[in-house]
């Protein structure tokens, strides 16, 4: 099978209903000439533990030798030695080449910002420092993005191991950690999804550029220093199917996702639940979400979101009580709901006079495909 990726003078197809305003999808100039190519970003902060085994899991990636690849660790504000443990701990036989990169600032954003300037392949992955991939992983995302064009990013399954034995009630809400198969708690087969994490995910650049290029602005700026809001991977899914191109998930991607007893505490958990209700996503649910078919703008406003909340105030708040205890209701869920109302609040708060302005601006967005 050619790996038919892309070129730097062919664009790669445009998703089935778009318009050609949408082709936006040339690989810029100074890309290498072979026909297809993985950057493999890892972002980093304070890794300097965690980066030997991601990096000996990348190390032993299978390629054919039509898939040329490239690992890029971006070293995002670290204060330990994260940079020189990944330039030592790249085998000189590796099968891609490594480079370091900096970004000073912090924040998960702006290191895969810097490493999308940086890197070159017309297919980007994002690993976490504490992703383990299995050997054909990129192979496999690889042949999938070949064989479905309309597709912007593909993500697959990853498996939890953890530092220490987990808690009871970490099953049920494994999927906080992205771990587990993706899709909403329907069958683990291949197929569209309406949004992937970003542990493992691999995107398409023209893609991207798709949305680079019409203007796109993110709402969400994601995890930074002492901060645990989640949302810029979702928001990213969301833009790119608003755009016209389609999510997939493969269980047979495969990969490992490395757990420290810090990140099992109850605590930890309760944080990442508020940080999940604090994301700002409204807009894209809005145009996206069938329940909103057919609603008036009125009803889609800051006002009204307002008022959903306060509908179902009491319920939470018979609970309210017990979240003041650092290790109050561990395990109960509705602990989690109260984490999640309280950052939905916050996010209502930190909105209140843009909220209006940016539903009509995704509405009309001009890198969005209008129906």
């Amino acid at each position: 099978m050619e790996w038919g990726i892309a070129t730097p003078h062919s664009p790669l197809p445009i998703p089935p209903g778009l318009s050609p305003s949408f082709r936006i999808g040339r690989v810029s100039p100074s890309m290498p000439s072979e026909t297809s190519g993985i950057s493999v970003l890892v972002c980093a902060h304070n890794a300097a533990a965690r980066l030997p085994a991601t990096l000996r899991h990348l190390a032993a990636q299978q390629t054919p030798p039509g898939l040329p690849w490239e690992v890029l660790v971006i070293d995002n504000a670290s204060t330990d030695d994260t940079a020189a443990t990944a330039r030592s701990g790249w085998p000189p036989g590796a099968p891609a080449r490594l480079r370091v990169v900096t970004e000073p600032n912090p924040g998960l954003r702006r290191a895969r910002e810097c490493g999308l300037r940086e890197s070159c392949w017309p297919l980007v992955a994002f690993i976490d420092d504490d992703n383990w991939l299995a050997p054909d992983y990129l192979e496999r995302a690889a042949r999938l993005m070949t064989d479905h064009p309309e597709v912007a990013a593909c993500g697959g399954r990853s498996e939890a191991v953890c530092e220490v034995p987990p808690p009871d009630w970490f099953p049920r809400h494994a999927h906080a950690y992205a771990v587990g198969p993706q899709g909403g708690g329907g069958p683990d087969e291949p197929g569209p999804r309406s949004q992937l994490w970003g542990a493992g995910l691999v995107l398409r650049r023209s893609a991207l550029e798709t949305l680079r290029e019409g203007g796109f602005q993110p709402l969400s700026m994601g995890r930074t220093l002492g901060r645990l809001e989640a949302g810029e991977d979702t928001e990213l899914c969301l833009a790119l199917r608003l755009a016209g191109w389609q999510l997939w998930y493969d269980p047979g991607l495969r990969l490992d996702h490395w757990i420290p007893r810090s990140r099992l505490e109850w605590t930890y958990l309760r944080r990442l639940n508020r940080g999940f209700g604090a994301t700002f996503l409204d807009p894209y649910w809005h145009e996206l979400d069938p329940k909103w078919r057919g609603v008036p703008a009125w009803r889609r406003t800051w006002l009204m979101a307002v008022l959903r909340e306060l509908r179902i105030l009491p319920r939470w708040m018979a609970h309210w009580p017990r979240t003041w205890r650092r290790r109050g209701g561990e395990g109960d869920p509705r602990i989690l709901e109260v984490e999640q109302a309280l950052g939905r609040w916050a996010v209502l708060a930190r909105t209140a006079g843009t909220f209006d302005d940016h539903c009509r601006a995704i509405r009309h967005a001009p890198w969005r495909r209008h129906h």
